[in-house]
């Protein structure tokens, strides 16, 4: 089923304002020092802002392992995304996975302090994407 134009900017909107709560829930589980759920949160952020993405050039999907596939696909592939930006958020998908999933795994600050500024930088080019496309 294929969304319309107006229902599809709604899902851009909503899913860029949930990436928004996302990466201010990670910044308070960051300042609490809870480095497992900050990465989860991290991951979320991201997460939503690449369907965000992926919706708005009519792409959208439902997985975890479809965006990240897509996210490469469409974007990194073609030289839109970097290849490290591509590892962020490899990275952040395995911290989630690994916070949430494994009891041996102990995510720590180590794990996570690395990954905070290069995700709002992701994020943020992600929406300057969206924006300058919209704006076309």
């Amino acid at each position: 089923m294929s969304l319309k134009e107006q229902d599809r900017a709604t899902l851009v909107v909503l899913g860029l304002e949930k990436s928004e709560k996302m990466l201010d829930a990670a910044n308070w589980l960051i300042e609490e020092k809870h480095w497992s759920l900050a990465a989860n949160r991290l991951y979320y952020a991201l997460f939503h802002a690449v369907k965000a993405l992926l919706t708005s050039d009519a792409n959208p999907t439902g997985t975890h392992r479809g965006a990240s596939n897509l996210f490469y696909l469409h974007y990194v592939k073609t030289g839109i995304f970097s290849l490290e930006e591509n590892k962020v958020y490899a990275r952040l998908q395995q911290l989630r996975d690994d916070g949430d999933y494994n009891c041996v795994i102990d995510v720590d600050k180590e794990d996570v302090e690395d990954f905070i500024e290069p995700t709002r930088a992701l994020i943020e080019k992600i929406k300057k994407y969206i924006a300058e496309k919209q704006a076309q």
